[in-house]
């Protein structure tokens, strides 16, 4: 058995984040930011004077709580090196599928709405990049091309297999960019979306390429279309529907559209990201902040401690494997199981499995 206790988890952790920012974020702030992770990872809410209690420091937890704030309120976060962190943290560098989505919630009178890149991997999406949108509801093309194009400046377009999202992520501008730069894309539209076929000289609603086959039954059609104006190709299927107006799944796609089904139900694993960093994990939707780049910074932390509790949840479903229930779905998820580890580790001073939890966020 290996004694541990979150003190020395702390120190740990400092020297990893050390390694990684190498003087770009000085020791000060490193060691509130290991200790907020810490904290964050053992009662699991964003609320700062619970985490300001969990600080395994000699101050006092009103001395913590100040700190909490000053670096909320005046530290200069680089978003740029959470995601070059996170993306050296990934099981595997190439061949990516990434899926964009946005989250929001309402504080009081304060809309928070984040829009965000993820790199989807074994029912979860590593959060890497995101954007505040100081506004309610969806992104506009511009946003989307920008969070892309900045994730090519950081990575490289290489390592892109395709982007996946849903119906609200469509536009004119949005798809030519894509286009040009040859980045392959599974985009759900709406069923009266109304596409041009050139062959045809007509415009009609996507939902009739699609009706007269079988229920289920996911087919592409044929010939190149017209959405939004930029050359792509449809596929899709009718779903089963409740009541009497049947509903589509229809995919627009750069090429390969016989991917299409494959890689579009990759998407829906960054909801399952948002899921953990709110409900089922971290709480984020229970911060009182309200200015954006105060909440950035927020978001920023827990993403670095849910890709610490996933990557540890990963191994550990290798080891005992999460027990599956009879409707076919997991008892608990991959970042969950990982989540409980942790806290259990840092909570109780004897690491029953005598693993290594810091090696999970090192590059080394």
């Amino acid at each position: 058995m290996e004694k541990t206790n979150a003190n020395a988890k702390s120190n740990e952790l400092i020297s990893v984040l050390s390694s990684h920012f190498r003087e770009k974020i000085n020791l000060a702030r490193i060691k509130l930011i290991s200790h907020f992770i810490i904290a964050l990872c053992k009662v699991q809410t964003v609320t700062f004077e619970k985490l300001a209690n969990a600080f395994e420091t000699s101050a006092n937890p009103k001395s913590s709580l100040r700190r909490i704030q000053r670096f909320m309120a005046h530290y200069t976060f680089d978003s740029d090196l959470i995601a070059q962190l996170i993306f050296s943290l990934l099981p595997q560098q190439s061949a990516l599928i990434l899926s964009i989505d946005r989250t929001n919630w309402k504080f009081g009178q304060t809309d928070i709405n984040i829009f965000m890149l993820g790199v989807v991997y074994k029912g979860v999406a590593f959060p890497l990049l995101f954007t505040m949108l100081d506004k309610r509801g969806n992104s506009n093309s511009q946003e989307r091309i920008d969070l892309v194009s900045r994730f090519i400046k950081l990575f490289g377009k290489d390592c892109i297999k395709s982007i996946v999202a849903d119906r609200e992520f469509i536009g004119d501008r949005w798809l030519g960019f894509l286009n040009r730069n040859k980045i392959k894309y599974y985009i759900r539209i709406r069923n009266n979306f109304k596409v041009v076929l050139p062959h045809k000289n007509k415009t009609i609603k996507a939902w009739l390429l699609f009706n007269g086959y079988k229920t289920n039954e996911f087919v592409h059609y044929p010939k190149i279309v017209r959405v939004n104006g930029r050359l792509c190709y449809l596929s899709g299927c009718k779903l089963r529907s409740k009541n009497a107006k049947p509903d589509f799944l229809i995919i627009v796609s750069f090429n390969a559209p016989e991917k299409a089904s494959i890689q579009y139900k990759q998407r829906w694993q960054i909801e399952m990201c948002f899921k953990a960093m709110k409900s089922s994990g971290f709480d984020i939707e229970n911060t009182h902040l309200k200015d954006i780049k105060r909440i950035q910074k927020l978001v920023l932390l827990v993403m670095v401690a849910f890709v610490w509790c996933y990557k540890v949840g990963i191994y550990l479903n290798q080891i005992i494997p999460i027990k599956i229930k009879k409707h076919g779905r997991r008892a608990k998820s991959i970042f969950k199981y990982g989540l409980d580890y942790i806290a259990a580790t840092l909570l109780n001073p004897v690491n029953q499995n005598n693993i290594d939890l810091m090696r999970f966020l090192s590059c080394t």
